[in-house]
């Protein structure tokens, strides 16, 4: 029997992204297990306020704040390592690119994406200077590395030399609850919440450069200028990040104001709701270490259409439209196609739901659990 400890932070103090990726690994884990071992969750900081970890789970606190510790651990090394705080373990697990130090225990590190590398421009300069430190020092120092999709793991390969037989692909997974909303009511009060069109092409993501939402509005103001009375409006969700003024500024410079609709973050709750009353999801990322958005909307019977980069490829498959995320006119035909062709729509409908249920979190688990022996080797 091995003791490993994840870092559970992550999942309580992001709402979205890597916090969405941890509670469904953790969710994944309850369902399956993790065979003979003993697992442990490490929370750093207060946690009132935030999701509390799920019944059933040893639980170690520290109140000493997340951003503290990254930065004594990161910025600072300082030699404090993870086990003072998490307890004694044989495995300690890192969900967020970065590992802290460690005296016995055997770092495992998950590193999401490597858009830092690969798209440098899109990315914060803060964030990417940090990256551009930990994420090299923790592949050099894990004794295992996980990937979030085969397209991540070839660019760990190519861009900073990790042995494959240090690497593991654990791919994200498409909750249950993620499937077409049909009661009314439910509906209804998505659309008021939101105050949502009654038909509406959906954008969703971090407003960033590196979500091509300027490229999406572009896209959209184009075809609204071919066909006016084709397309609905356009619902764009998600908090700002950084560089996001040109999003903005795109839907002034095309005069589609009244046309596009920012409704801030959505609840996990309430997505599938968002997602079953819009007429597609439109998906143009420059980089996506896995893509859940896209395999949530497919799992709600949602035509999809993506960018033809990255992970989404290898997640989507057959299932959507596959589209260069800079090429605004080929983006625009294609959302006019999946809006005309009723027959490319019901077949979008009915491979959506089947290739989204490849990806569960009972599978993610499966594939930690693997990883973890290895990693115990």
């Amino acid at each position: 029997m091995a003791r490993i400890t994840i870092d559970y932070t992550p999942a309580l103090r992001q709402t979205a992204g890597i916090g969405r990726y941890t509670r469904g690994l953790i969710a994944g884990l309850a369902e399956v297990g993790v065979g003979r071992h003993q697992l442990t969750l490490f929370c750093a900081g207060n946690s009132a306020g935030h999701e509390q970890p799920p019944p059933g789970f040893r639980v170690r606190t520290t109140r000493l704040p997340s951003r503290w510790l990254t930065a004594g651990w990161q910025r600072l090394h300082l030699p404090l390592p993870a086990e003072w705080l998490a307890g004694p373990c044989d495995i300690f697990h890192s969900p967020d690119f970065s590992l802290p130090p460690l005296v016995r225990a055997r770092g495992v590190v998950t590193i999401h994406d490597l858009s830092f590398l690969r798209v440098p421009a899109c990315a914060d300069p803060r964030l990417r200077a940090y990256l551009e430190r930990a994420v090299p020092r923790a592949v050099q120092i894990a004794h295992r590395v996980l990937a979030d999709s085969a397209n991540t793991r070839n660019d760990l390969v190519a861009l900073l030399g990790v042995p494959e037989s240090r690497l593991s692909v654990v791919h994200g997974g498409v909750e249950p609850r993620f499937r077409r909303v049909t009661c009314s009511q439910e509906l209804e009060r998505a659309r008021e919440r939101y105050r949502l069109p009654e038909r509406y092409i959906f954008g969703i993501g971090t407003l960033e450069p590196r979500k091509n939402f300027a490229g999406l509005i572009r896209a959209y103001a184009s075809l609204y200028r071919r066909h006016p009375g084709l397309p609905p409006h356009l619902v764009i969700a998600g908090k700002p990040g950084w560089l996001y003024d040109d999003i903005y500024a795109a839907v002034e410079q095309e005069r589609v104001a009244e046309r596009v609709h920012f409704v801030g973050f959505v609840a996990d709750c309430d997505l599938p709701a968002l997602y079953s009353l819009a007429d597609m999801l439109a998906f143009p990322s420059r980089y996506e270490g896995f893509g859940l958005p896209p395999l949530e909307a497919m799992a709600c019977g949602v035509p999809v259409i993506a960018a033809a980069n990255s992970s989404l490829p290898e997640t989507i498959g057959e299932a959507g439209l596959l589209i260069d995320c800079e090429d605004t006119h080929e983006l625009s035909q294609a959302m006019e196609r999946a809006l005309e062709d009723q027959d490319l729509r019901r077949r979008l409908a009915e491979l959506g739901p089947a290739q989204a249920a490849h990806f569960s979190w009972a599978a993610a688990a499966r594939e930690l659990v693997a990883a973890y022996e290895l990693a115990l080797r």
